[in-house]
């Protein structure tokens, strides 16, 4: 067949032939396409018109924890009144920051206070008073106590509670290394007057977590044939004289919760001594621990009238020094702490008293024995 190429060429009345195959097909098909494309075009163009917030960048909210920041009160508040220490519940404690800090305060648990052993060697200054002899205890203007400030904590729990004081830290430089070293922190030392280096001694055994107190030699009935030591506070001395002689020993260190006497028997049944001395315990916040070798002292009623916090030992550990012996008498500190709740022994810092108080404490506590410090079963008028 001969194709026309020109419309003028073809026949008058003979239509053009339609294009067949895939070809024809295919342009069919076209207009179809080219709608359904124009309706999807259509279709996301509405879409993306009525989305809400068409693009936005999804929120992020952070979750900041301040930092809180001790701020002066926008209008001045009234001054808090020097109040006596609470049994429990927080209270606001200045220590000593140092000037870089800007003087921040560190609030603390009471029961709490005394656990930093990082810092527990060094005196708060609030609580020293100078004199001529060294620094004295005092209570802070704000009203706290050394007996409160250098209390080492302790659980508070309500069960079986044993105390013991060692005595005659610093008489012996190795037996003082020895006791600090071998006793455990629960057990509190205490420091002679008459013993060298004191202030080094404190700051180890306090760093070791020890409560510590200050022994003060007071007259025994025959005295002077038996001494209890230089600056020993007697009958016929006048009040001038006692309260410079307590001054003297309170000075010889610092950091110490309580004094305990050093012999007595005399001094602690004279009302008139007792009440000179108390007074000053009184007035400086510090308390006091009798031994429980004189069975007619008056310092419990002393203690109780000038408010100072009170504790008798109930035995002493030591007066036969026989590791069996005083293992006895550690058990039988037990016993009366499981029937009254608490016990208190004394003794020396001998190395067989050293090694039974330690081996015996770590038995003990397997028992369900808490090994407290001294404060921790002292009767203070102050908390009621």
């Amino acid at each position: 067949m001969v194709q026309i190429e020109k419309e003028i060429d073809r026949p008058l009345g003979q239509a053009p032939r339609r294009p067949t195959g895939k070809r024809s097909a295919w342009l069919r098909k076209g207009p179809l396409l080219a709608g359904l494309c124009v309706l999807a075009l259509v279709a996301a163009s509405a879409s993306i018109a009525f989305r809400q917030k068409p693009y936005r960048t999804p929120e992020v909210v952070a979750v900041v924890t301040p930092e809180v920041v001790a701020a002066a009160p926008a209008q001045p508040v009234a001054k808090p009144k020097p109040a006596q220490t609470p049994s429990g519940g927080p209270q606001i404690i200045r220590v000593n920051p140092p000037e870089s800090e800007g003087g921040a305060v560190v609030v603390r648990d009471p029961s709490a206070v005394g656990l930093n052993v990082r810092v527990a060697h060094l005196p708060e200054k609030a609580l020293i008073e100078a004199s001529p002899s060294g620094p004295l205890p005092i209570r802070a203007a704000d009203g706290r106590r050394p007996f409160d400030v250098y209390a080492r904590a302790w659980s508070g729990a309500r069960g079986a509670r044993v105390a013991i004081v060692i005595g005659g830290l610093g008489l012996s430089q190795t037996g003082t290394q020895t006791a600090i070293g071998k006793l455990p922190p629960e057990i509190t030392l205490g420091f002679a007057p008459q013993g060298n280096s004191l202030g080094r001694w404190m700051q180890a055994a306090r760093r070791e977590g020890h409560e510590i107190v200050m022994q003060v030699p007071l007259e025994p009935f025959d005295f002077p044939n038996v001494n209890p030591g230089r600056n020993t506070l007697t009958v016929e001395a006048g009040a001038d004289e006692i309260l410079k002689n307590l001054r003297w020993t309170l000075s010889r260190t610092t950091n110490y919760t309580a004094v305990m006497n050093y012999m007595g028997a005399r001094f602690s049944t004279n009302p008139e001594a007792m009440g000179v001395m108390m007074a000053e315990l009184g007035k400086r916040g510090i308390g006091y621990v009798d031994d429980g070798t004189s069975a007619r002292s008056l310092a419990p009623e002393t203690a109780l009238k000038n408010g100072v916090p009170f504790a008798a030992g109930d035995a002493i550990i030591d007066g036969v020094q026989d590791r069996g012996a005083i293992l006895d008498k550690l058990d039988e500190l037990e016993r009366t702490a499981r029937a009254k709740g608490f016990a208190i022994g004394t003794g020396n810092a001998f190395d067989v008293t050293v090694d039974a108080v330690a081996s015996w404490a770590s038995e003990a506590r397997k028992r369900g024995i808490e090994i407290v410090p001294i404060s921790a079963v002292a009767s203070d008028p102050e908390r009621g």
